[in-house]
Order: structure tokens, then sequence, then C-alpha cells
């Protein structure tokens, strides 16, 4: 390795056919591992501030989707299915926690933003597998709108598609990404920028895959949450894992800088409380957690509560 090639942690394993990034904390062999999906457009560095809290607790999975982070891009726009059926191939697939280990198998999930979806989908199609759940200020949409006509949809994933391409090839990609990322936590962060390491951030980002990738997730999260909402009534959640929901409440530095708009604020925090709780309500051991001091990217502002949820849900499959 010379000093211009990027620092990639962890390995790259194949998860159905495609070249897919892990970052692996070790921990005891007789504990389910923990496994930490990103939000729009994440990677495994929104983690960082919470995996160190988990270490010696249980082996840590993060990983990142097609096209984010180091993982290969895929050719097939980001779905629910996918992302479900991805995670459990992580878990059900050899040597994905080291070289030569066997199937990591059952898992405590945790998901923030718009893994939410994810992580809920795969516990409905796969609750074999599901030791726990932790939902991160997860994405909720309880009146989604109704996909659009697959053509249109397909017509309008090309264009974006194209964009990011044409982004990429021009060498603007690697460039407005890392600022349009840091734009966008500063707009979901109680306080304080993006912590992830700008090393890192700016050689994802370089490929222009994350650009693309980014807004091809942000094209098709109607069409997910839609998804999920037919997945519910299709198949139950599972009755048994422990359940638990972080809300966060808090407001950022743009907002509070706007007095003027604190009775939007309020109303906008009932609604979300009133949808976070329909999240916690799935499970009859499902249970709310407020984060008055935090706003949407948790991971960030409040990692010691997010690596606290997940020690309580460890400690109730003892």
């Amino acid at each position: 390795m010379t000093a211009d090639t990027p620092r990639i942690p962890g390995r790259m394993v194949r998860i159905d056919g495609l070249a897919t990034h892990v970052v692996v904390e070790p921990g005891p062999a007789d504990v389910p591992p923990v496994v930490l999906s990103s939000g729009l457009g994440g990677a495994w560095y929104d983690w960082d501030r919470v995996v160190p809290l988990l270490a010696g607790l249980a082996p840590v999975l993060r990983f990142d989707r097609p096209g984010l982070g180091w993982s290969e891009p895929s050719a097939v726009p980001p779905n629910l299915a996918g992302e479900a059926e991805r995670i459990r191939a992580l878990l059900t697939t050899p040597g994905v926690l080291a070289p030569a280990a066997p199937p990591a198998g059952r898992a405590v999930l945790v998901g923030h933003s718009l893994a939410g979806f994810h992580v809920e989908a795969f516990a409905r199609l796969h609750p074999e597998l599901v030791a726990g759940i932790v939902l991160v200020d997860g994405s909720a949409e309880p009146e989604a709108p109704a996909p659009e006509p697959e053509e249109a949809a397909q017509r309008r994933l090309a264009q974006w598609r194209t964009l990011g391409e044409l982004a990429s090839r021009a060498g603007l990609a690697g460039l407005a990404m890392p600022r349009l990322r840091a734009l966008a936590i500063r707009l979901t962060r109680a306080t304080g920028a993006d912590l992830a390491d700008p090393a890192d951030v700016a050689a994802t980002a370089a490929s222009g895959r994350l650009l693309t990738t980014a807004l091809l997730e942000n094209a098709t999260y109607n069409a997910v949450a839609a998804r999920l909402l037919e997945l519910r009534c299709e198949k139950p959640f599972p009755a048994e894992p422990p359940l638990r929901v972080i809300a966060a409440f808090g407001t950022t530095p743009v907002l509070r800088a706007l007095p003027f708009v604190a009775e939007q604020i309020r109303q906008r925090n009932e609604t979300w409380l009133a949808r976070q709780r329909q999240l916690a309500e799935l499970s009859v051991h499902g249970k709310l957690i407020e984060l008055t001091d935090s706003a949407h990217y948790v991971p960030f502002d409040r990692p010691d509560a997010v690596a606290e949820t997940v020690r309580e849900v460890l400690a109730s499959l003892v």
C-alpha cells in the first residue's frame, strides 16, 4: 500500500455476487453478533462512535450496501426485498465474521433511519435469524404514497443514475459528495458536524459511486416505504425477539436559530413520536426510548444511548 492508496479497513466478502465491504470487531463466540446498518447514503464510518462502546460485548458487524463505502455497486436499483436478502446472506454466508468462520446465524439487528425499513422487512421475512432489533430513529411512513407505474419508475431511476454517472465522469461527484454529506449531517445533528474520518469520506466519494447510490436510495425511498406497508399485511412481526425503538426529538442549530418555527417543530415532534410509538408497538416486547438531546443523527449525537440500548437487548437474551 502506497501513501496514495486509500485505507480500507475490514475485508471484502462476496454477497449475492457482489464484493461487499464488511468491518468486524471480534467478540465472544457464544453471543449473537450485532449488525449495524446505516441510513441513506451511509457507510461503515457512521458507527465509529458507537462501536468502541460495544467492545468485547459481542461480535460487531458493519457493512456497506452496494455502491456505498467500498462495496461494489449493483445494476439493480435499491429495493426492500433486496436489502432484506442482503442481511440474510450476510448472516448465512461462511467467512463473513472472519476468514473460514462459520455463518454468523441469529443476530441483533440495528438500523438507523432508512435502514429501519430494511431491518423490519428482514425480521418479518427471516424471523429465525433475529435475536433482537434496535431501530435508531428509524424511517416511518405509515401513509406512504402508492408506487408509481413501473415504466415511469424505471425511467426516473435511469435519469438519476445518469446524473450521478455524469457527475462522476466530470470529477464533480468526488468533490460534491463530502460537502453534501457534511451539510446533511449538520442539518440532522443537535450539535456539531460530521464525525466520520474526512479521509474515509473523501476516499469513498472519489469513485463517484457514493453520489449515484445516494441519489438512487433517495429516489426509491417512497417505493421501499410502500412495499413495507404491503409486507406488514403479508408477514407478521416476530413475537419473541426484544424490540427497542430510539426516537430523537432534539432540534438542530439551524432550527434553533429560527424561533418562529417553534410551533412547527412541536407539531413535527408529536407526529414523529406517534410514528415511533407505532414501531415500538409492533412487538409485545417493544420499548420506546425518547432522546430530547439528539437530533436524527443519533449515532453521532448520542452513541452512548445506542450502545446502552444494544447492551440492554443482549442482556435480555441471557
